[in-house]
């Protein structure tokens, strides 16, 4: 992938207070936003990446502020005979950016998707809660995507993004009530479970990695802040809990069965007082 960095006439050279990364820059709509003077910051410097490749398996962006995601293999028509292709850079780029992005720690991430993830209908409108009912392998591809670029919010902002956020002194920021429980496996345990089914399971099947440990997110955070800032005191670690409104869609539990994968061989070994204290350390 070759990059071309670009600054916008809007400030003297270095003086930008943000950055934004732009995939797909050389499209034309993609290409109408990386020229824009409307960007939401003022002034800003734009990297556009120019050269389509298998979305950049190798992508390793500098931790930018904004990235903004618009890269695809988008013609409906040629999905039907190249349908891996489309997947792979659809699907598979859009997991490395979003890996990436998050190991860089970049602020927003901008995902753009397709209005045919809905489907087709000759009367009925579609809103973001309407499921997914994509007809095409393009917006199969899309919607897969989707798929994973909401994993990582659902997954990298409970545990690690809380330690994170009390190793900087900043508050634990909970959706709701706080009381959706959650299931938590050590890291190590997950990896044992992929590779028991990598050696014992059976072509075809599916397999559950769960356990029943349930813990809700604000019982969490409140160990969190046991570990973290020492503290045993309710009202201190109150202090260091921000609610905030809650997500349109925030589901109270994921209750899930196990059983099958431990007929394989695998349980879940590190008890979670262990891992929990392990993990606010790193």
């Amino acid at each position: 992938m070759s990059a071309e960095g670009r600054a916008e006439p809007l400030g003297a050279p270095g003086s930008f207070a943000k950055r934004v990364l732009v995939t797909g820059g050389a499209g034309f709509i993609k290409s109408t936003v990386v020229l824009s003077p409307l960007l939401p910051v003022t002034p800003c410097r734009v990297h556009k990446l120019v050269k389509r490749s298998p979305t950049a398996s190798h992508a390793h962006p500098q931790p930018d502020p904004i990235l903004h995601h618009h890269d695809a293999q988008a013609f409906t028509y040629l999905s039907f005979v190249r349908a891996f292709e489309f997947t792979y850079v659809n699907v598979y780029g859009t997991h490395v950016l979003v890996s990436a992005a998050h190991e860089a720690r970049v602020e927003k991430f901008i995902y753009v998707s397709t209005d045919e993830v809905y489907g087709g209908s000759l009367d009925k409108e579609f809103d973001e809660s309407s499921p997914k009912q994509p007809t095409n392998p393009y917006a199969s591809s899309k919607a897969a995507a989707e798929c994973f670029v909401q994993s990582y919010w659902e997954r990298y902002k409970v545990i690690p993004k809380f330690i994170s956020l009390l190793q900087h002194n900043r508050k634990c920021c909970i959706h709701g009530s706080g009381l959706q429980t959650r299931n938590f496996l050590y890291a190590t345990d997950v990896v044992e479970a992929f590779l028991t089914v990598l050696k014992k399971g059976k072509p075809g099947e599916i397999y559950n990695i769960g356990t029943n440990f349930e813990m809700s997110v604000v019982q969490l955070a409140k160990e969190l802040i046991q570990l973290i800032k020492e503290t045993n005191s309710e009202s201190e670690m109150e202090n260091w809990v921000d609610y905030v409104n809650d997500r349109p869609t925030n589901d109270m539990r994921y209750p899930m069965k196990s059983e099958k994968i431990h007929g394989l061989g695998w349980k879940p070994k590190v008890p979670w007082n262990e891992g929990i204290k392990k993990t606010s350390m790193l």
